[in-house]
């Protein structure tokens, strides 16, 4: 991967040249920006345009058409972004009542099956429990997609179903799956992975825990806490980005920014102070834990560190994960 990115820096390749500024990066990219401007923009012509826009981009050798097609995918992510909240809407209220499920298997009529697989990752994020997201066509066909937990084998869940006429077809590998229903087939798909994987959830959930690499002091996170950890990327799966804690520190100009995300100010002791943001929290039992926090109590921050863009770069900020009472 890190030589990948070399490659990418210099900028060979017309299309994702032409991708890069439609996404506005200005810098060498990075995995973050494969992850959440490339990648999404990339897919966006699978998920509700035309598949073959990703491919012609990759291969053109025509500036003029790069632009054009990277121009249509940008615009594309932007239709995926929207008819993702409405679904995400949509599925966080059938799932409020059924948080207590060992897996949260939401379904409805009309939801693009083209967002369902990133819905269920934002389930499984809230919920910190497997989920399933099935769009239900005008056949009463289900098709659906999940996203698993660590310790709990969804591919094999679905696979076992498809065995036993529970689901029509589907498979996947432990931590996501896909799923073909029967018309009225939800309901029955949804009590047996709940009898299945009960279990495997109730220990996946109660040995919970989330590992630190290293702490510091408020002051710590800063940009060349960033250099130095990025001497130690690329991260991704099999070698995740290093969490941080820092503390102890109290909280400052906390509130809710853009679609639910946290975000506040840290203040250290000694006056020295850090921005964090907690993504899609402000409805989370951590969110509103952040939110009406007193502003003399100290915490220990934990997450990841980020370079904060804005302004030049300059600086660093924490993605928060977790916060404990220092």
């Amino acid at each position: 991967m890190a030589q990948g990115l070399k490659v990418m820096a210099g900028g060979r390749n017309i299309g994702l040249r032409a991708l890069a500024e439609a996404a506005r990066l200005t810098k060498a990219p990075t995995c973050r920006d494969l992850g959440f401007a490339l990648g999404p923009r990339i897919n966006a012509g699978g998920r509700v345009g035309r598949a073959d826009l990703g491919v012609r981009l990759l291969t053109t050798t025509c500036p003029e058409e790069a632009r054009t097609i990277a121009q249509e995918l940008d615009r594309l992510n932007e239709e995926r972004r929207g008819i993702e909240q409405v679904v995400l809407d949509e599925a966080m209220s059938q799932a409020m009542a059924l948080a207590d499920d060992p897996v949260v298997t939401v379904a409805a009529e009309g939801w693009h099956p083209g967002v369902i697989g990133i819905v269920a990752g934002r389930l499984k994020e809230r919920f910190g429990r497997p989920a399933f997201v099935i769009a239900v066509g005008e056949d009463g066909i289900g098709k659906g997609s999940g996203r698993s937990i660590t310790g709990v084998d969804l591919g094999a869940a679905v696979l076992a179903a498809r065995d036993e006429g529970v689901a029509v077809g589907g498979g996947g590998h432990a931590m996501a799956a896909g799923v073909t229903l029967a018309s009225g087939g939800v309901a029955a798909f949804r009590d047996y992975l709940s009898q299945r994987l009960a279990a495997d959830v109730a220990a996946a959930t109660a040995n919970r825990a989330l590992v630190l690499d290293t702490m510091c002091a408020p002051r710590g996170i800063a940009a060349g806490l960033c250099d130095s950890l990025d001497q130690a990327g690329p991260y991704g799966v099999g070698w995740p980005q290093p969490r941080v804690a820092a503390g102890e520190a109290r909280l400052m100009r906390v509130g809710v920014v853009g679609n639910g995300h946290v975000r506040g100010i840290a203040c250290g002791s000694d006056g020295s102070s850090f921005k964090w943001i907690a993504f899609r929290a402000a409805d989370t039992p951590l969110g509103q834990a952040l939110l009406s926090m007193p502003g003399d109590r100290k915490l220990w921050l934990a997450g990841t560190v980020h370079r904060d863009s804005w302004n030049g770069g300059n600086a660093a900020e924490l993605h928060l994960e977790d916060a404990a009472i220092a």
